[in-house]
Formats: structure tokens, sequence, C-alpha cells
């Protein structure tokens, strides 16, 4: 049973010596006398305790100096960094071994890998769902890393086992047989990517109290380094893994992120006891959907001038949620939280708390800044479309014997992350501290407009890359021949590819933190789904943006920007377009960030 605040939780020595051995600078409560606790000190006792709803592996509140912070933190970055090294493991690399191992053809390889991403990207609304409405997110995590664990196994096995894979004959393709177990392995991780990823951040920043002030700064660095362990999987898979698994053995390339996988499903697990832990807060979109229909029956009701009519409970009605202050936005949903003298108001879909008007609310006025996003993901979709292209008419050359694949350059993004992380939240959040006297250096709005800056001149770096390489082709009488590369070194890329994983750090990381820190505190699993869902938008838009330039400008027999012999194209003025687009974008975005009002939880509410 979890003690009331009134009750002494800890007594006399114990309460010292384990404040004492915390790494927290936390307020001791003064030696008690006679088992009873003097104002004074019921006072400083309550600073042993979250005060964020959480709670220990046992479902006792969570003491500070037990649980959440970087001692439980490491654990989740461990499992973060060894999922994404299983999921690169396969993903990178996907349609080489279609193609190679199992016969697919060209196009019906790139198919199943596209089908198979977008899955992964579709499927954490899943997963966030059932964490948010049941399961909460340590449960969710843990369930479906054990089902993305049997994928990676079956995956294995088709490439370890002979009878799993069509023989060498160059006629023989995979039979409807292998190819089943093929698809139950790569969807079982589709599935369990979708329950992993939504909920991992989400539950390595409930770790830290946003209430107290230390912890909130410790949320943000978490983001960061949250994202820097997503790279250090990726590096090592877009180098080792790939290497080992086009020259070597595929059951040794599919193994090795098997075992990554394991490992990180076991680094979950034992950090259990150091956790804190949210309450599931039941169906978010049932909540919404109940105010948008009392709003709807009471149409014609008048919102009173004293707020304080309108209905709320005194404690928060939704499990592992605090109650939040009302806001003026958004006005016409208050009605939901109407109390009415005509009977309309016998039940949650006739009357709801301010509290969850205010989460339909924050969710609404969330979207526009999402919105702004879907163009930063639309540059960033460029980095597997565009500048492969751009870089596959280069120099690829390294000596006589070697040449760069161009998709490699993608790994001068992730080092830019890797360097820009501990840049960032070691020099330059102390540094913007003293100029804006933010706790966290930066709002997460100025952040992600930074980003949003940054990823403009990725575009123009491109460009300018572009046009250079265009004019030698010219000088080299190239235009028209295409099997010899252009005389210019593929290492001219570097830059632009540099500025985006810049622009990551600044836009993604900050997206991420904004969508945690003020989504519902039920819903923090869906809103994160819904960040992730922003990149699977960006290459949507970039798909229709590729296909309304090539119908446009191909019109009258013309090559078009993006003809299949380069030289005679002008992707340049594509890379232009685009870094305009995100110029305007980002003009639209400073009004949205403008207006956006912040979350405000009241500070009296009762801990649930």
């Amino acid at each position: 049973m979890e003690p009331s605040h009134s009750t002494p939780l800890l007594h006399g020595a114990t309460a010292l010596e384990d404040a004492a051995s915390t790494p927290d600078n936390l307020c001791i409560p003064a030696i008690l006398e006679d088992d009873k606790l003097k104002p004074s000190d019921m006072e400083a006792q309550v600073t042993l305790y979250t005060e964020d709803g959480s709670t220990d592996l046992y479902g006792n509140r969570a003491l500070r100096a037990k649980t959440g912070g970087w001692k439980a933190c490491r654990f989740i970055l461990a499992n973060e960094c060894c999922e994404r090294l299983a999921y690169y493991g396969i993903g990178l690399n996907l349609v080489t071994y279609l193609t190679t191992v199992l016969k697919q053809g060209n196009a019906a390889a790139a198919s199943i890998a596209n089908n198979w991403a977008g899955t992964c990207y579709i499927s954490p609304f899943v997963g966030a769902f059932i964490a948010d409405a049941y399961l909460g997110r340590y449960w969710t995590i843990a369930c479906f890393s054990l089902i993305y664990f049997l994928g990676m196994i079956l995956l294995t096995l088709t490439a370890a086992i002979p009878s799993l894979r069509p023989s060498s004959c160059s006629s023989c393709t995979a039979t409807a047989g292998q190819l089943s177990v093929f698809y139950i392995g790569l969807y079982l991780i589709a599935l369990g990517t979708g329950g992993i990823k939504p909920c991992v951040s989400s539950f390595g920043a409930d770790q830290f109290d946003n209430d107290d002030a230390t912890e909130r700064e410790s949320m943000s660095s978490f983001f960061n380094w949250f994202y820097f362990s997503i790279n250090i999987g990726a590096v090592i898979s877009g180098s080792l893994l790939v290497y080992i698994q086009d020259n070597f053995s595929w059951a040794w390339g599919f193994g090795i992120p098997a075992a990554a996988m394991g490992i990180a499903v076991c680094s979950f697990l034992f950090g259990s006891p150091l956790y804190r832990y949210q309450k599931a807060g039941g169906s978010p979109l049932t909540r919404m959907l109940q105010v948008c229909v009392a709003a709807f029956k009471k149409r014609k009701a008048i919102v009173p001038m004293d707020l304080s009519k309108l209905h709320e409970t005194e404690e928060s009605s939704i499990a592992g949620s605090r109650k939040l202050e009302h806001t003026n936005t958004l006005l016409y949903l208050d009605k939901a939280a109407v109390i009415t003298e005509d009977g309309v108001n016998s039940n949650s879909w006739e009357l709801c708390t301010v509290t969850q008007v205010e989460e339909l609310k924050l969710i609404l006025n969330m979207l526009p800044i999402w919105g702004t996003s879907i163009v930063f993901f639309t540059v960033y979709a460029q980095m597997s479309t565009l500048f492969v292209e751009q870089g596959s008419t280069m120099d690829t050359s390294m000596g006589p014997h070697f040449s760069i694949p161009p998709a490699s350059l993608s790994i001068f993004d992730t080092l830019s992350v890797i360097m820009w992380v501990p840049l960032y939240d070691i020099y330059i959040v102390p540094l913007a501290r003293r100029f804006t006297g933010h706790d966290q250096g930066l709002t997460k709005l100025q952040r992600m407009g930074i980003g949003l800056i940054i990823s403009i001149f990725s575009m123009v770096a491109a460009a300018l890359v572009e046009i250079r390489r265009l004019e030698i082709a010219q000088d080299n009488d190239l235009l028209e021949d295409t099997s010899v590369p252009v005389p210019m070194s593929i290492f001219w890329q570097i830059p632009q590819y540099f500025l985006v994983g810049a622009s990551e750090v600044f836009m993604y990381i900050g997206l991420l933190e904004f969508f945690y820190d003020q989504s519902p505190d039920a819903t923090r699993s869906l809103c994160s789904a819904l960040a992730l869902a922003a990149n699977a938008a960006g290459n949507y838009v970039s798909a229709l943006i590729l296909t309304i330039v090539t119908v446009v400008t191909t019109r009258g027999g013309e090559p078009g920007w993006i003809p299949d012999n380069l030289n005679i194209g002008h992707i340049d003025y594509m890379f232009w377009l685009l870094a305009g687009l995100s110029l305007a974008n980002f003009f639209v975005y400073l009004v949205c960030a403008h207006l956006y009002k912040y979350k405000k939880v009241q500070k009296n509410a009762e801990k649930s």
C-alpha cells in the first residue's frame, strides 16, 4: 500500500542513512524524536520522494535516492544502443540480402524493404496506445522486446539453415515456405520496434522528476545522450556489420544483431529495481473523443465567467496524470466541462473534467509545431536519395583498388551527431544559460528553430557542390558520357552530410524532448509516436515533390531536373527549391512558436 504524505515513511537513523547514501543533494530531515515529525521535518521528508506521481517496482511512491536518475538510465541507454544496432544491422542491407540470398528481383526487393520500413514507422502507434492505455511503458517495452528478439532469431535462421533459403543455383528462387519464415521474422521485428520506439525515450525521461529543477536539467541532457546512443548503434551497423554481411557471412551478419538484441533485453530487465514507473491512464483516444462528443452535445451551453465552476475533481480523474490548469485557447472545448441543469451530466460522454479538456487542447496546440517539422524531415530524406545519386556521379576512388560506396557517406551524418551531442551538452548549454537564464540554456522551441536554420544551409551546401560538379563535367566534355565519373572527389559532399547531422542534434532531439515535455502525462507514448511519424511524413512529402518536379520539368521533351544522366540535369535546382521551402517553413515555424502556450500543471495537484 502506498503511504500517505502525513505518515512517517522512514524513521530516525534509517532515514539519515538512506539519504546520506544517495548521490543527489537531497534535503535530509532532522533526527526524529519519539517517532514523530515536526512540520519542518515533514516538508523536508517530502523531498525524498518524487513529485510527479511515479512509483517504484512495487507500486510505492518512488524514492529519489533509490530510483531513477542516471543510475537507471544507463540500462535504458544500453538497451537503445543495442536495439538500434540490431535494427540497422537488418535494415541497412536488407535489399542486398533479398536480391543475393533470397533471389528476389530488384523491384520486388525494393518494394519489400519499403513496405517493411513503412510498417516500422506505423507500428509505433500500436505500441504507444497499448502503453498509455493498458500496460504502461515498462511492460510494453519488455513484452515487445521479446517479440523483437524472436524475430531476430527467425531472421538469423533463414541465413544460417540451408533449408530456409534457396540453393545457390542461378535460377533458384525462394519458395513460399522459405519466404513465409523470412516474413514472419521480419514483421515480428517491425512489431517489436513499434512497441519499443515510442516508449523507450519517454520511459528514460520518466526517470527524472520534471518538478525538480536539478532533475529537469538532467532530463534535457538525457535526450541528447539518448540520440547519441542511437547513432553509436547506427555507426557500428553501417560499418562493421554491413562489411561482415557483404564479405563473410550473412549468418554472422544477422547473428550479431540478434545477440545485440538479446543484450538489449537483458540490460533493460536488469535495471528494473532502479526504474521509476508511471501508471497507464486508460485509452487516450477515448478521453479525447469524449471531450468532442460532450462539447458537441452542449454546444449551446454558455461557459461561465467563473472558471472554478467548470467541472473538475479533487484528484486527477486520469490515472498517472497530474491536473492541468485551464488555458484560454480552443474555448469551444470548454463546453465539455460545463455543468448544466438539464441532466446532461450523467457520464463521461456528457461531462468531462478541465484536465481532460486541457489534455485534448495540448495535443491540438502541438500539431502546428509537428507540421513544421515535416519539411525538416523532407530535407533529411535527401541523404538516402538525391545525395546518393549525386555522389554516384563523382569520383569515389581511394587509391587504385578501393572505392567508396556513395551511400556510405551517410556515416559523416552519424559522426556529426556523435560529435555535436557532447559539444551541445557540455559546452553550448552552459554558455547559452549565461545569456538566456534558462535552466536548459535554450528553450525547446529555440533549439528546434536553430535546427531548422542549419537544415537550410545543408541544402545550400548541396546546391553549391552540384553547381561545381556540373561545371567540371562540362569542362571535361562529360555531359553525354555517363560511363566516366566526374573528376571531383565525393568527399566534397561531407559538409552537406555534416550540416544535416548538426541540424538533427538541434531539431530532432528538440522535437523528441518537446513532445515528451508538453504532452499530457498519460499520453506521452502516443505523442512520441506522433513525433516519429513526422519522419515518415517527410519521406512521403519528399516523394511527392520529386514526382511533381519530374512531371513539370520534363514537359516538351526536356530532360528535366533529375534525369537518368545527372550531367544534363539540374538537381542543384531541386536543392535550391528545398532550401526555399525550408526558409518559408522557418518563418511559419516562428509564428507557430510565438503563438504556442506551454503546458501548465497545477502545482497543488494531488499526485496520483
